[in-house]
């Protein structure tokens, strides 16, 4: 940042500075700059002064630097309101295509360009009314996780489809997963008092609770093991599970990721025995919106985790447990229209990747 420096007005630049203050046809801006000169003479600094006029500092120093290199001429700026920018249309141009290949990180970054490259010279709010005029807003990119293709997304919902339209009535769909929510408190947005200091007290460690689920959109019925670790004996235990809650099925399909512990050798016995009525659909890899259970975990942590405090693990566990044992079964018909197959093909074409 351009350091302040000494600025002494001699005594008639002074006293047509005065005159230009107390001119009633002067217009606002003049006035301004004409009495930030003033207070500069009278020994306050840039900093003083913008806190003064509510302002910022760069621009009392813009408009120091205009004094010292035009005079008077260059504080008077009549039809300021109709004025062209200090960068005409084809400068203008140029900074779009270039802010648009190369995001500026920062106000000073854009500053820097502008006056590197076209000899102009910008406040810090002049800089951010510029970009903002031109188009650009500061924002933080979104985090963008390695996506499935496109055509392997297609492939994946073009099959659900087949397989869901020949569904016989001996034959259940499950979306199977394993979460782990962790001890901890999760502060989240929510309405609160304007006027109130909101906190949320924070627990300690880092305990976890271990789930393996699958979940039957069709009946909303969650079944489900506990594990201190989830590996490939809780996936054999859970797919007995599912066995043994739909006796009535020819076929169990279920939809899952590709943990290394769904592909573990020794569940290929398992699955390969004479009877077993299991079939395992993998899912594309980093294909997580293809598996609606991931949209019940969110719905999971917004009834328990967030903005929710637990004095002990077992008082987590239990709230964790109580939403699997009653809020699902109890509140199906709520969560339907969030958990569903409308499935669609996510591209990362849609966005401005940087590097």
């Amino acid at each position: 940042m351009e350091q302040d420096h000494s600025f002494r007005l001699s005594s008639p630049q002074r006293v047509s500075l005065e005159q230009l203050l107390r001119q009633r046809k002067a217009d606002n801006l003049t006035a301004r700059r004409a009495n930030a000169l003033l207070l500069l003479d009278d020994g306050l600094n840039c900093k003083q002064i913008a806190k003064v006029l509510y302002i910022d500092a760069e621009t009392v120093r813009l408009w120091r630097k205009l004094y010292e290199n035009k005079g008077i001429n260059g504080l008077e700026l009549k039809d300021y309101s109709k004025r062209e920018g200090l960068l005409n249309r084809q400068q203008e141009g140029e900074l779009i295509r270039h802010f648009t290949q190369n995001p500026a990180r920062s106000t000073h970054a854009v500053r820097t360009f502008i006056e590197a490259r076209f000899g102009a010279h910008y406040a810090q709010s002049g800089a951010i009314k510029l970009m903002h005029r031109l188009g650009f807003c500061y924002k933080k990119p979104k985090p963008l996780p390695l996506g499935a293709s496109v055509g392997d997304q297609e492939a994946q919902i073009a099959g659900y489809n087949q397989l869901i339209n020949t569904l016989a009535v001996d034959e259940s769909v499950v979306f199977a997963d394993a979460v782990h929510p962790e001890y901890q408190s999760k502060p989240a947005f929510g309405w609160f008092r304007a006027d109130a200091k909101v906190a949320l007290p924070t627990t300690t460690g880092r305990k976890r609770l271990n789930i393996h689920a699958a979940f039957n959109l069709e009946t909303s019925k969650l079944t489900w093991v506990e594990s201190t670790k989830i590996s490939a004996e809780t996936t054999r235990v859970l797919l007995k599970e599912l066995e043994r809650t739909y006796p009535d099925k020819h076929r169990i399909h279920v939809f899952l990721d590709n943990a290394k512990y769904h592909h573990a050798k020794i569940l290929k016995p398992w699955l390969e025995r004479p009877g077993c009525r299991i079939r395992l659909h993998f899912l594309p890899a980093y294909a997580p919106h293809l598996n609606p259970i991931e949209r019940l975990w969110g719905i999971m942590h917004e009834h328990v985790t967030h903005n929710r405090y637990y004095e002990t693990f077992d008082d987590f566990i239990a709230a964790i447990l109580g939403f699997f044992r009653n809020t699902v079964p109890q509140k199906a018909h709520e969560f339907r229209s969030r958990i569903t197959d409308n499935f669609r093909v996510i591209s990362n074409r849609q966005y401005q990747t940087i590097q």
